[in-house]
Parts: structure tokens; sequence; C-alpha cells
């Protein structure tokens, strides 16, 4: 049997599927309350990890919440409870917080495995729409998942309920990240292949050129001489400095284009008399996105990289931040 796609019937019931759902979720706010307080309690008082378990539709849920708490500082893993009652449920310790996931609380795989939770004598807490379950009832700290109706038109399929277990997996992570002062810079730690973790982990030593490919000249050196070597390196500048390598100025593709405009004799000019002196430059050790700040604020492309005694370690110009994710 085959039916026709009526556009506007098709507009109609997405928007009451968001309706029914915002309203699952509008509805927790009323149920966080000295219930949530004790949740958050006990899991802040874990010296273990958080198990996140579960079946089916929350199963799939309660992996999402495990990987949320992981990023936001409470260590904590999805246990599937179908392999719980062969042999995973060694994975939990003395030590753990289980955090049980199932809308009817009479999930079969999650009922084999509480008389071993409870001997283990680890905290239980319960997300579940019926508290007085059979889960409910075995759980240290029950917090009420449930939901006037699914989104689906059958009220069947998992849909409202789901999304409201996650949002208060979620409140939970939350309360937990602020409750533990967890930063932006502990964030990036768990996330160094994110922009985040590129934009906090990421120095300037990490991203910079050295040795060979470092542009650099003396002041004698003729400006001629003193393009050739820009161009070899292809930073968009080139350092002047002293026999040392202390850096004594810059000249860019943008001095280049200013001394055009003006009488000039090129063929005698040296790079003494043509670097800019008071350049901006940066350290080993700064933050990438520093130096992005820098070239920023310069409106520059390119930067010297000196240490703390002015001698040149390094260059950097937009494209490497680019290739590096800082940009």
């Amino acid at each position: 049997m085959t039916h026709s796609l009526d556009e506007q019937k098709l507009v109609a019931r997405a928007r009451q599927v968001l309706e029914i759902e915002a309203a699952a979720v509008s509805a927790l706010r009323s149920r966080i309350d000295e219930r949530f307080v004790a949740a958050c309690q006990l899991l802040h008082a874990c010296k273990g990890r958080v198990v996140v378990t579960g079946m089916g539709k929350s199963g799939h849920i309660g992996d999402k919440i495990a990987a949320t708490f992981a990023s936001t500082g409470t260590p904590a893993f999805f246990l599937h409870a179908a392999e719980a009652s062969h042999g995973d449920i060694g994975m939990i310790t003395q030590a753990d917080v289980i955090l049980a996931l199932s809308n009817s609380g009479e999930t079969a795989e999650l009922i084999a495995i509480l008389p071993v939770i409870k001997r283990l004598g680890v905290g239980l807490i319960a997300l579940t729409g019926r508290p007085q379950s059979t889960l409910g009832r075995a759980a240290s700290v029950v917090l009420d998942i449930s939901v006037a109706q699914e989104a689906c038109s059958l009220n069947l399929a998992p849909t409202a309920s789901t999304t409201a277990t996650l949002a208060m997996g979620d409140a939970l992570a939350v309360a937990l990240l602020d409750a533990r002062g967890f930063t932006e810079e502990d964030f990036a730690r768990s996330h160094p292949g994110g922009s985040l973790g590129r934009r906090l982990l990421l120095h300037v030593e990490d991203v910079m050129r050295t040795g060979e490919q470092l542009p650099k000249v003396t002041v004698d050196t003729s400006l001629r001489d003193g393009l050739l070597e820009m161009s070899r390196k292809g930073l968009g500048m080139t350092t002047v400095v002293d026999a040392a390598d202390h850096v004594l100025g810059v000249f860019t593709d943008g001095d280049l284009r200013r001394m055009l405009d003006k009488p000039f004799d090129l063929q005698a000019a040296r790079m003494g008399d043509v670097m800019t002196r008071s350049s901006k430059s940066v350290r080993p050790r700064m933050l990438a996105a520093e130096a992005v700040h820098v070239m920023e604020t310069g409106r520059i492309t390119a930067l010297p990289v000196l240490d703390d005694a002015g001698v040149l370690v390094g260059a950097l110009n937009v494209h490497d931040l680019f290739r590096a994710g800082v940009m």
C-alpha cells in the first residue's frame, strides 16, 4: 500500500513532533529537586567511574550520556545491559556508580543484573518513566523522566521519552561540570583533536618553522639578496639579525610595496636601511591562538619567534596557523 506525500501534512506532523518533545523536556524543570541534587552528590563523590547502562534506544542514549560525562570531567563509560549478564559486569568496581536507563523500569536485562549491583554495594541512579517500577524501587536515587506521550503517531516508538532522558543526562553532566570547576583548558585536554583543543593546547613552537626554513639576513645584505631570501623561504618576510642571531628588525612584502611608492635607490639599498626596527614578535611557549591575535591586531601576516634573549628561534605566518587549524 502506497501513500502520496502531502507537503502540508509533513510540515504539520514535524512541527507536532517538535512540540511534543519540547513539552517533554520542559516538564523536567519541575523535577529538578532534592532527588536531582542527591544524584549529583552521588556522582560527584564517585571515586571510580560512572557506569551508564541500558537497552535498545535507551542504550543508544546512554552511550551518548556516558560520552558527555567523560568529556566534561566525570570519568564514565557505557555498559551494554545484555552483555553485562555475560561477563561484562566484571567491568564494575565497588568504587563506581551505576546510571541505569529504562523508560518502563522493567527492562529484563537490567533487572537481571540488579542483584549483582546490590551485592557490590555501588550507588544506583535510575532514569525511568516509572519511579515505582522494579528498577525504581531498587535504585538509590530515582529521576523521573516520564512523558505525557511519545511523539510517534502510534504512541509506541521511543521519541519524546528518549529526548527527555538525554536532556536529563545533559543536566546531570553540566551540573557536575560546574561543581567540579571544569574549565576551557580541561575541556581542551579531553578534546585535543577539536578546534577548541587546538586553540588552547597548541603553542607557537608546535607550528613554527625552524632551521634552514628561517629567513634571515644581516644589515649589510643588499636589498636584492634580501628579496631573494624572502622568496626562497616563502614567509612573506625576512628577519634582519646580527652575528649572534639577535633580531634587529624585519622586512616584509608590505615594506617593499611602500618603498616602491617613494624615490629610492634599490640597487644601493642595504637591509639595515629599509628594515622595520620596532617589529612585533612572539615567544615559542605562547599559545598559537595568541600569535593569531598579534597578527590580527597588528594587521600582519608573519612573525619572528624569539627567545627571552631576543635570539631568533623560529618564524611563522598565517598559512602555518591555518594548516594547524588555529585560525
